[in-house]
């Protein structure tokens, strides 16, 4: 990206690249990530992108960063992606409230992206900084711990953003593909879905019982397992909450297939908790990669009707899926929330 033109009398001044500051202060490590000094206030970009002042400051809001009042803490970078955005509603793709909401999007993914990620490295940090000697005392392992952190993400940034764009362009012909098979459809955002809500069984008492690493562990396990079945029956994962994870597929009996693959590696491995999955079929919504409607809040009310290492279905999936392979039960009618009284159905398969 190019680096905006300033007026002569509000160039700032050109950092030192000799200067090296250590790794303990944030300013120095947020350049070091970067590999940019932030250079610019925000009325200087929002002027050479050609905004007000006020939209450039909601844009940069709904990328999810605070608002610096006068400081110069923007780079070229941030310039040029303004620019950039900009250049897109001038030609007519998006308008600014369009794009208000994708850059919203990209900042949470992003920021949940890069949390997940220094998580995920914060272990191998660790191993090798055993590997490396380095002062004594807290402040020497500190810095030692830096050191070797920024150089793991420095050795992994380039192919990592290599492999970001790649998902990202796999994801986005996937997402296409499913409004493209709506056809004539008059609403592209409302589908026919059925779907599911895995829970942990406990979970509150659980994460009493055990400790934090041990409970992040099986948060982590949990989530991952129940990623790769779902993936693995051409389903989609909307979200985890820690305990609960939230999918969709448009096949029914391939949702249940998912429900009874989830209990199989989760609630039949002796060293995880017990899950409880339920299932509800119909009319969804789908915005900003989170769907909703009645189906996806009954499916959530169902897994506290499940036993344990059971699934249950609203009466809408059991109507869709074959009586040749499957089994279905009425089971006493019960109040749910939201629901009134609702007569859930247990099933398996014959």
């Amino acid at each position: 990206m190019t680096k905006p033109d300033l007026p002569p009398d509000e160039t700032p001044p050109t950092p030192d690249p000799t200067e090296q500051a250590p790794w303990g202060d944030p300013a120095d490590i947020v350049r070091a990530i970067l590999r940019e000094e932030p250079m610019y206030s925000a009325s200087q970009v929002a002027r050479e992108a050609g905004l007000s002042l006020g939209d450039a400051r909601r844009l940069w809001r709904a990328l999810g960063f605070p608002e610096a009042e006068g400081a110069a803490v923007y780079t070229a970078s941030d310039a040029a992606a303004i620019q950039s955005l900009v250049a897109s509603i001038e030609g007519g793709l998006l308008d600014f409230d369009l794009a208000v909401t994708i850059t919203r999007a990209l900042g949470q993914t992003m920021a949940r992206l890069a949390d997940w990620e220094v998580a995920a490295l914060v272990h191998r940090v660790e191993e090798l900084q055993r590997e490396v000697a380095t002062e004594p005392g807290p402040e020497g392992r500190a810095a030692g711990r830096m050191t070797t952190a920024m150089r793991m993400l420095d050795d992994l940034s380039d192919g990592f953003e290599e492999m970001m764009i790649y998902a990202w362009r796999r994801h986005l012909a996937a997402a296409v593909s499913r409004i493209v098979a709506l056809g004539e459809s008059d609403d592209l955002h409302t589908t026919q879905l059925t779907v599911g809500f895995a829970d942990i069984v406990s979970f509150t008492a659980l994460s009493n019982e055990i400790s934090r690493e041990r409970i992040g562990d099986l948060v982590e396990v949990f989530e991952s397992r129940c990623a790769d079945v779902v993936a693995a029956q051409r389903g989609r994962v909307i979200k985890s909450i820690g305990d609960s994870v939230l999918f969709v597929n448009d096949d029914p009996i391939r949702a249940f297939d998912t429900a009874e693959g989830i209990i199989t590696v989760i609630g039949r491995d002796s060293r995880m908790p017990d899950v409880r999955v339920g299932l509800a079929s119909g009319s969804v919504v789908m915005r900003l990669g989170d769907v909703f409607g009645p189906p996806v809040n009954l499916a959530a009310r169902l897994t506290a009707v499940a036993r344990r290492n059971r699934i249950i279905i609203d009466q809408a999936l059991a109507a869709l899926l074959p009586a040749d392979q499957f089994e279905t039960r009425r089971l006493p009618e019960r109040p749910v929330r939201g629901f009134g009284l609702v007569e859930p159905v247990a099933v398996r398969r014959h």
